[in-house]
């Protein structure tokens, strides 16, 4: 079926439900009242990330100023909640807002993420829109993750945790993410459900930026588009197939300083804002992700909401459609959402997707169990310095330093944002399972010259402070031997002290060339490091950064001194 064109996208047949990609199946649905208005539910869920474990975090919401801790999340006690809710009312819909997949933890990431879409299946996710993480692995990937099959760029992952593996039982929405060849969505831009015999339209959009934020080699046939105009095309055609409500889920996101689950929150900030205000007016509801942050707010009238991440609390949303009312614009009368934590103390398991749980990990624990090596300190930590460095974050690049040095790399560097989380030792030493938390994204190593010059340039190009630009301060973690110091006191773009650049102590030299390894998502732009582009004599070594990391622990064991400090090694210095 075509996307763009002269005909609609999704064409209504009265006598049947049949042929419309976009359109649930309506058989046994009853027409809607004529004289009163009706309640439609829905459930929001984004940023899952493959969480499908319960996790302990600390929340304060409006009632409580303090935080307090609960276990939350996990996939059994989300699919409790739901079967509560569906007791309340069957025909409630569940949706998603993208990076339902990626990133994940090992759980779900050593099989290719295949027990997370079969979880959301058995969720009864009905739609989502794609995130950038749903394009870690590329669009080929993604289009598996849709339609299924086993053919895949992993395929030491893909079909290994069942050799059948049948996709996504959800649609997938893309509506700003264009293949090059036909011009059209590469999935489909919106679905059409029914609901009370009212159709609801949900558009889905990922993040513009998308393109900056996973490996360019995998997304060269799409491009990313701007997210207000893609989503306002649809508007018409959506418009004359007769819908009462029209809702945007959106892969991008903002935050506030308000509570979780405050009612109305009016203090949103990000790129969000400015999205929702150039939307169309008939755009009355807009489910937004991507921030990890949880607000329900109002946005120009309309209401905004995001649950936060992991699965740790899940929106419920209820629209009233007064089908009585002409204009789209006025049907829905009413919208009210708040985010609910999933607290194990508040919702019972739900029995079935306890077994998958228990099933998944028993598996998952024959290779995730295995202690890789043992390092120096209880916990390498991840965060990084008043400087920008961060312990792990030298030990990340070492390895990426030592697995391509006998490809000529003198230099490794990495983007800190590609360290998900710090590295705990168990008692038998770091197991697969935490080493492969660190390094979650499978990016290959590249090596590539730079001068002098544009290694310092390339310096230049980090997030040196939080208000530098809106996602926050970005550094770059570097290997043993390099070393420089920077002042915040100087404008952005000369912030590195003049000749503190150094390799094993020399100063770089302008003109003289050097060998970089870092990783495939930086190298070709990704996290703003466009300068990485101009590298010269680039070579994809194929070794992954999380066996690169892998071996080094292990070579570092072996050889009496294991990997990691509780303090960063001092390679980067802040002066003022």
């Amino acid at each position: 079926m075509k996307h763009m064109g002269a005909k609609p996208v999704v064409q209504t047949i009265l006598s049947c439900c049949t042929a419309a990609v976009f359109l649930a199946a309506c058989s046994g649905l009853q027409p809607a009242a004529q004289n009163a208005p009706l309640e439609i539910n829905l459930v929001a869920i984004n940023d899952l990330h493959g969480h499908l474990e319960a996790e302990t975090r600390s929340y304060a919401s409006t009632a409580e100023a303090a935080p307090h801790k609960f276990k939350v999340g996990g996939l059994d006690t989300i699919g409790g909640a739901l079967s509560a809710w569906r007791a309340e009312d069957p025909q409630l819909l569940l949706v998603g807002a993208g990076d339902l997949i990626g990133a994940s933890p090992a759980l779900s990431s050593i099989w290719a993420d295949e027990p997370t879409i079969s979880a959301l299946n058995q969720l009864g996710l009905r739609v989502s829109s794609v995130g950038n993480h749903e394009f870690d692995q590329g669009s080929a990937e993604l289009l598996r993750y849709q339609h299924g099959g086993c053919k895949s760029n992993r395929p030491d992952k893909a079909c290994q945790f069942d050799d059948h593996f049948p996709g996504a039982g959800f649609s997938y929405l893309a509506a700003n993410v264009i293949d090059k060849a036909t011009n059209r969505p590469l999935l489909a831009p919106y679905r059409i459900e029914q609901v009370r015999g009212v159709k609801i339209a949900f558009i889905g959009a990922v993040v513009r930026g998308t393109e900056k934020m996973v490996s360019a080699d995998g997304i060269t046939n799409v491009a990313f588009i701007d997210e207000a105009d893609a989503i306002n095309r649809w508007v018409p055609e959506i418009k004359a197939q007769g819908v009462s409500a029209i809702v945007v889920l959106i892969h991008q996101g903002g935050e506030t300083p308000e509570p979780f689950d405050m009612s109305a929150c009016s203090h949103l900030r990000g790129p969000i804002v400015d999205i929702v205000k150039h939307l169309d007016p008939a755009i009355r509801l807009v489910i937004s992700a991507h921030s990890h942050n949880g607000y329900t707010c109002q946005v120009d009238g309309r209401t905004v909401t995001q649950g936060e991440s992991f699965g740790h609390m899940l929106t419920r949303i209820k629209l009233t459609i007064d089908p009585r009312i002409a204009d789209l614009q006025g049907k829905v009368t009413a919208i009210e959402a708040r985010n609910v934590l999933m607290d194990q103390q508040r919702f019972a398991p739900d029995p079935a997707l306890s077994v998958f749980l228990q099933t998944l990990k028993a598996r998952s624990d024959l290779v995730l169990a295995q202690p890789i090596a043992r390092i120096a300190v209880a916990r390498i930590d991840n965060k990084i310095n008043d400087a920008g460095e961060s312990p792990l974050g030298d030990v990340v690049a070492d390895s990426q330093l030592a697995a391509t040095r006998k490809f000529g790399a003198q230099i490794a560097m990495t983007n800190h944002k590609s360290i998900r989380e710090s590295l705990d030792s168990g008692a038998g030493g770091s197991n697969y399972a935490q080493v492969a938390a660190t390094t979650p994204y499978g990016n290959t190593l590249i090596l590539l010259s730079l001068t002098g010059s544009q290694l310092l340039a390339l310096l230049e190009q980090q997030s040196w402070l939080e208000q530098d630009r809106p996602g926050g301060r970005i550094m770059l973690q570097v290997s043993r031997g390099l070393s420089y110091r920077w002042d915040a006191g100087r404008p952005l773009g000369q912030r590195v002290v003049p000749g503190s650049v150094k390799l094993n102590g020399v100063a770089l030299q302008p003109q003289g060339q050097y060998r970089l390894s870092v990783n495939s998502f930086i190298s070709q732009g990704g996290d703003g490091f466009s300068l990485l582009t101009q590298g010269a004599d680039r070579v994809d070594t194929g070794i992954n950064d999380l066996d690169a990391l892998s071996h080094y622990l292990i070579a570092s064991e072996h050889d009496g001194h294991p990997a990691g400090s509780a303090q960063a090694d001092g390679r980067i210095v802040r002066v003022h």
